[in-house]
C-alpha cells in the first residue's frame, strides 16, 4: 500500500507537470490536459464528468486552481494567488470526491478531488485539483461528492508535490 501511495503522490508532483511543459517547448501538453499559459496546465475532465456546482460558503476548485508552477533554481515550485494565500491556516469547507489511500470502507486520510476518479491508475486532476484530507474521525468511502470542513494548509514546497492539505477535517455533508 505504501508503494501505491508513493506512486499516486509522485503523479501529483508540480515538478513533473512543469518539466513536461518545459520539455514540450512551453506547450505543456499532458494526457487529459490543455495548455493555458507558460507554467500552467489545466486539466480536461474525463468524458461525461461534470464539474461540481459552486456552493455558497464552500471554497471552489476554480479558486484552488489559481496557482502557477514557477522555476526556482533547479526545481519548480507553486506560486499561489492572493486569494489562495488568504485561505492559508483558515477554517474552510471543501466539496469533492473521495479517493481512498488505504484499504477499508472508512478513511481517516484520503485525497479529495474536483472530479470523480475515472481510472484506478490515473489521478483525476493536477495538484491544484487535489487536497490531502486528514480527518478527525474516519469517513465512509463512497462515489458521491462530500463536503468536509477543516483547517487549510497551503503547501509551498511539499516534498510529495501536494499543494493543499486539510487537517482536523470533519464530514459536513455526503456519505
Amino acid at each position: 500500500m505504501k508503494f501505491l501511495m508513493s506512486f499516486l503522490l509522485l503523479l501529483l508532483g508540480a515538478n513533473g507537470a512543469a518539466l513536461a511543459a518545459e520539455s514540450a517547448g512551453g506547450k505543456g501538453m499532458l494526457s487529459g490536459s490543455k495548455d493555458v499559459s507558460p507554467g500552467r496546465v489545466e486539466q480536461i475532465p474525463p468524458a461525461g464528468a461534470k464539474p461540481l456546482p459552486e456552493v455558497k460558503g464552500v471554497v471552489s476548485w476554480k479558486t484552488l486552481s489559481e496557482v502557477q508552477a514557477v522555476k526556482q533554481k533547479d526545481k519548480f515550485v507553486p506560486q499561489f494567488s492572493n486569494a489562495i494565500n488568504a485561505l492559508d491556516k483558515k477554517e474552510i469547507k471543501l466539496q469533492g470526491f473521495m479517493m481512498p489511500l488505504e484499504m477499508g470502507d472508512k478513511q481517516k486520510r484520503f485525497i479529495l478531488t474536483s472530479m470523480p476518479p475515472s481510472c484506478a491508475f490515473c489521478m483525476p486532476g493536477g495538484p491544484d485539483q487535489l487536497v490531502e484530507i486528514q480527518a478527525k474521525a474516519p469517513v465512509k468511502y463512497g462515489f458521491e461528492p462530500i463536503v468536509v470542513s477543516g483547517k487549510l494548509a497551503v503547501l509551498k514546497d511539499d516534498p510529495m508535490g501536494l499543494y493543499y492539505r486539510l487537517t482536523d477535517a470533519v464530514l459536513i455533508a455526503g456519505q
